[in-house]
């Protein structure tokens, strides 16, 4: 029987498990502060469930919103498959409001560097924004923030080579490459682009959109990926 090579569909959801679905780190604090909620977890840049599905486990009524369909999908065909429940959503992190339902949440998640890739402040404006209006009063917004040069070793003046810096942000750029069953092989770039953007920066976006300072709480590196400092803001 010959192998099949998967579809670009596939490959799609492949590259982002790859690249995001492994990373493990963050997930205690996640369920940590869903337990303290004690109510509905929006979780935005889902991605292909690998905080949803986590927190769905744990037995949390999640939401999860998207603006990738594809990955939507995946996550909802893995939930369907764990017999679990989470609700998709497909919309933009930068406004979203409109496309929920009237559920107000207790928490609302944006994990590893989403609040880092709505296109600078006014993005961060809407997701703020949104955020404030889905909570629940004395709800928590949890962002996740991440240095791309975080364990580099200081002796070096200039950032490895994928990465390159600019005035308001960072370019991380990666190489994806695929060998098919026959042996064929493909190679293309993808690039992300991370706002500049520090804890003191983002919680005075916070303070400005209605928020109260809540706390801020740390993942630690790992092998494969940076720290993050996640800033928590009161509803």
């Amino acid at each position: 029987m010959s192998a099949v090579s998967p579809t670009a569909d596939a490959l799609h959801v492949l590259w982002h498990d790859i690249e995001c679905g492994r990373y493990t780190q963050d997930l205690p604090l996640w369920r940590e502060l869903a337990a303290q909620a004690g109510g509905p977890v929006l979780d935005l840049g889902a991605g292909s469930g690998r905080v949803s599905l986590e927190l769905a486990r744990a037995g949390h009524a999640v939401t999860a919103l998207d603006l990738d369909p594809l990955l939507l999908a995946a996550l909802h065909d893995r939930a369907v498959a764990a017999g679990l429940q989470v609700q998709t959503v497909h919309a933009d992190a930068r406004d979203f409001a409109g496309a929920l339902a009237d559920d107000r949440f207790a928490l609302v998640l944006a994990p590893m560097q989403t609040v880092q890739l709505l296109g600078g402040s006014a993005g961060r404006a809407g997701l703020l924004r949104d955020a404030r209006a889905s909570l629940r009063p004395g709800g928590l917004l949890a962002c996740a923030l991440a240095d791309a040069l975080e364990g580099f070793d200081a002796a070096h003046t200039e950032p490895p080579l994928p990465v390159a810096l600019e005035d308001d942000g960072t370019t991380i750029e990666r190489i994806r490459q695929t060998v098919s069953p026959q042996g064929a092989r493909t190679a293309e770039g993808d690039a992300i682009v991370l706002d500049k953007l520090d804890a003191d920066t983002l919680e005075a976006e916070g303070l400005a959109a209605g928020f109260a300072s809540a706390d801020r709480r740390f993942v630690d590196m790992t092998d494969e990926h940076v720290g993050s400092e996640v800033v928590l803001l009161r509803a």
